[in-house]
């Protein structure tokens, strides 16, 4: 039986999207089924980032960029200013599921933001990215304009936070135990191993 492996994400995380070749080595290599999450880092009214301070700059110099040189993934610094806010994207990402194509519309949109340099809050891109990935266009701006699709993004969002109790990302969840932060795939697979032996409900019941 496949083990579920819950990924929480933001799309303006880089290590987000860095982590991926991990995810592809887990799935290669274990039998997990793969739920993205979505976790929004600064949601409204939180104020987003600004990549010409200096928090941004410091923290790609000495952590994102040597891990993209790591794992072979080339990716920059966006210029979009503040940060955009990632609900629309998120809520693209739940029509994208519906298809099975959420982990390709997640890269999608990891892409546009930090390979090409795009505003991932702005329809046009999300639609592009979708598209992409073989949404059409019209059902894309259908689920950017839904109130039902909003509400369970806000859901989604409570689940994550309130339920799972994530505070960063990306974080991994495996029969109710967090991993938190970017996982070698030889740490991520261990955890899944041993993991998908046990029992949750029995543990619950010796607790």
């Amino acid at each position: 039986m496949s083990t579920t492996v819950e990924v929480f994400i933001d799309y303006v995380c880089p290590f987000c999207f860095l982590v991926e070749g991990t995810i592809d080595e887990l799935k290669r290599e274990c039998d997990v089924n793969l739920v993205i999450r979505p976790f929004e880092l600064r949601p409204k009214p939180i104020p987003t980032l600004r990549p010409e301070d200096d928090y941004l700059p410091r923290i790609w110099k000495d952590s994102v960029y040597p891990m993209s040189h790591q794992v072979s993934i080339p990716i920059s610094l966006p210029s979009v200013s503040p940060q955009p806010r990632t609900q629309k994207a998120f809520m693209v990402l739940q029509l994208a599921q519906e298809h099975g194509l959420g982990e390709e519309y997640s890269h999608a949109i990891f892409k546009a933001f930090f390979q090409e340099d795009r505003n991932i809050g702005d329809d046009a891109v999300i639609i592009d990215a979708a598209v992409s990935v073989g949404l059409t266009a019209h059902e894309v701006q259908q689920a950017l304009l839904s109130e039902a699709r909003r509400i369970q993004h806000a859901a989604d969002q409570n689940y994550a936070s309130q339920v799972v109790g994530i505070t960063s990302v990306p974080s991994f969840r495996v029969n109710d135990h967090l991993v938190v932060g970017v996982p070698s795939a030889t740490q991520l697979k261990k955890t899944v191993n041993i993991l998908s032996s046990r029992d949750p409900a029995q543990e619950k019941r010796n607790d």
